[in-house]
């Protein structure tokens, strides 16, 4: 699937290879552009991988046991869950009877922040950063809306870094039930000092739920020397299925579960689980460790900030989200003074090159980033931004036909606005 020169989706489509007529020439002219296409949006989702597919496949088909009943077909199926659920603990360091398989990410985030809630009916304070996903924040809100929590956001800095000192303020005088941070914000990669964020916790005897979804794969994970109490991820975002997660509940840690009804995942999760997506996620699981032994990311790492040497040689005064602090290998962000996004995503869009203005979740809305404003950016520099995400299959040749597109793309808009 893999193409060392052109990038995954780089290939050459026969001419005539649909034979003739006007509409076989538009359906080839759009195969080309769809072949053609640098995909640098790896935050928002990621292609799935060959091995997970092939996984996959035979629990699409043949395989199709309930993994809950007792005859063979369903035992193997229970087998190849479990399997799983060894494969995503190795990534995670962590032990397989502490992995709960959820529908994504966005689920297993508020299962954990729910029961933090119910187990502490008198701990009211549901402390965030204020850069967290629109899965935490936007659930939180609405629990503030109910009456049942209230939010307590912990600022950053102009680098997207969490003040620990505010957070410690803030433990120190509310009666926190849970804190919840990011370990990798989506739209600038900026990376948490997550291992002080649960000391601190711990001290303070508050639960600590990390955000893990755009770190895994892309950084070494540790989630039981970190010390978090929760982490969520969502398969996508490493080369798996869409549609399925997991949770971290560290073990003998209280949780009530969300979701009951016929005790699956042993009672943390109802639901009969999604035994294909689950089986991919363990595959693509596997290869994330792969890869990061290997220093594929590293190598990723590499094409980022060449891009970014690129593109301040062209515009200095292009502005940077994030890149003086640690981040993980694989993402950009910036602005550029007079090129709002959505012209330039549109012109980039045109020329094949997939890329976003922030989070995916957040894609055709006004409403500047609340990343970046947190970080202390203006509006017109939140809505000048732009993310660009590469992936394990990103190649250098990609990244410089990106960086000319962009340029020429720039150019236009600036002229166009005199």
């Amino acid at each position: 699937m893999e193409n060392p020169e052109g990038g995954m989706w780089n290939s050459e489509f026969g001419r005539g290879a649909l034979g003739g007529g006007v509409f076989s020439f538009w359906v080839e002219g759009f195969l080309v552009v769809l072949l053609r296409m640098i995909y640098l949006d790896h935050n928002a989702t990621t292609p799935l991988a060959p091995a997970a597919l092939e996984a996959m496949l035979p629990f699409l088909r043949e395989e199709f046991g309930n993994p809950s009943s007792s005859y063979r077909l369903a035992r193997r199926a229970r087998a190849a869950l479990e399997k799983a659920r060894e494969q995503v603990a190795a990534l995670l360091q962590t032990q397989p009877r502490e992995v709960v398989f959820t529908g994504g990410a966005t689920e297993a985030t508020q299962a954990a922040l729910e029961s933090c809630l119910r187990l502490q009916p008198k701990r009211e304070a549901l402390v965030v950063s204020a850069m967290e996903h629109s899965a935490t924040l936007r659930f939180a809100e609405a629990l503030e809306e109910e009456g049942r929590a209230r939010v307590v956001r912990v600022p950053v800095d102009g680098e997207g870094r969490l003040l620990l000192d505010e957070l410690e303020r803030i433990l120190s005088r509310e009666a926190a039930a849970v804190v919840s941070v990011m370990a990798a914000n989506n739209e600038t990669g900026v990376l948490q000092p997550i291992p002080e964020i649960a000391e601190r916790c711990a001290r303070a005897g508050v639960p600590f739920h990390c955000d893990a979804a755009q770190a895994v794969g892309k950084i070494p994970v540790d989630l039981a020397g970190w010390g978090v109490d929760f982490a969520t991820l969502a398969a996508h975002k490493f080369s798996g299925p869409k549609g399925v997660g997991a949770l971290y509940v560290r073990e003998l840690l209280r949780f009530v579960p969300r979701q009951p009804g016929g005790g699956q995942e042993e009672g943390r999760r109802s639901g009969t689980e999604n035994v294909a997506g689950v089986v991919g996620m363990g595959a693509a699981a596997e290869l994330a460790g792969e890869r990061l032994a290997a220093g594929e990311l590293d190598r990723v790492g590499e094409l980022r900030d060449e891009f970014e040497s690129g593109l301040a040689e062209a515009f200095p005064e292009c502005l940077f989200h994030g890149r003086q602090a640690e981040r993980v290998p694989t993402v950009t962000s910036f602005s550029l003074a007079r090129v709002p996004s959505a012209e330039l995503l549109l012109l980039l869009d045109e020329r094949g090159v997939c890329a976003s203005a922030g989070s995916a979740c957040s894609s055709g809305r006004p409403d500047p980033s609340h990343v970046l404003l947190a970080m202390g950016r203006s509006r017109e520099e939140a809505q000048n931004s732009l993310r660009l995400s590469l992936g394990a299959e990103t190649t250098r040749k990609e990244v410089g036909e990106a960086l000319r597109i962009l340029l020429d793309s720039v150019g236009k808009i600036r002229s166009a606005r005199g």
